[in-house]
């Protein structure tokens, strides 16, 4: 059986396996667009739950205005501000007439929540706030706000918190293929070397293989893409 790890070449096997699985399921989640509001923690980071409006709602929205607030008092509260975003970020998941859960999209009343947790997360990092575990965590909400608006250079940027955070070769990947993604090849190029510098040594071949291929992807979309003309 497959599954049966007691020999080291089924262990070895099963491992590069599950790299190969993590890799498409990333490129799905995100290099193709396919549930990219999921992707990055947008909705673990509320513990499982989005709640569903009435008192849920009333108590995000008390949280934000607690949060502002705070803020016009003290603008450097870096609490409130991250506050803020995660709570318009959970916001834009309450209530169908903001999110689909059967389609994994966001109405434009959502994106419009997602776009002030956008203004939020600006106005954070415009501070050039402190590393923590907790800015961290809410760059990985913002990796898929981003996402679900389309915005892969903003992912891009949120998902470099992320990395230089968890410093393991899984956000490395997830920054590599955003990057890809945005265009940005030099910064996906350094992305890939350092997921694959992390990997398990017996893993690195076959994770390299999988960027590159999400690379020439990401190159060949970009290619197909029509460029506008002037009329």
């Amino acid at each position: 059986m497959l599954f049966d790890l007691r020999g080291r070449g089924r262990q070895r096997t099963v491992k590069i396996i599950y790299v190969f699985l993590a890799v498409l399921m990333g490129g799905g989640l995100i290099f193709f667009g396919i549930g990219g509001n999921t992707n990055g923690g947008l909705f673990d980071a509320f513990n499982g739950s989005s709640g569903g409006g009435g008192n849920g709602q009333d108590r995000i929205e008390k949280q934000i205005a607690a949060a502002q607030k705070t803020l016009r008092t003290n603008p450097a509260d870096s609490a409130a501000r991250i506050q803020l975003v995660r709570a318009y970020a959970q916001l834009a998941t309450l209530g169908d007439n903001r999110y689909n859960s059967a389609t994994g999209q966001y109405t434009d009343k959502g994106k419009a929540e997602l776009r002030k947790a956008v203004t939020a997360w600006n106005a954070y990092r415009d501070r050039n706030p402190k590393a923590t575990d907790e800015g961290a965590r809410t760059a990985s909400i913002m990796v898929g706000a981003f996402s679900s608006l389309g915005d892969y250079t903003g992912a891009t940027q949120a998902q470099e918190v992320v990395a230089q955070s968890r410093k393991s070769s899984g956000a490395y990947a997830t920054l590599a293929q955003l990057a890809y993604q945005a265009g940005l090849t030099p910064l996906g190029d350094r992305a890939s070397k350092k997921a694959v510098q992390l990997e398990d040594p017996d893993l690195r071949k076959s994770l390299r293989t999988q960027l590159e291929q999400l690379k020439a992807q990401a190159a060949g979309a970009a290619s197909a893409t029509p460029t506008p003309t002037a009329g």
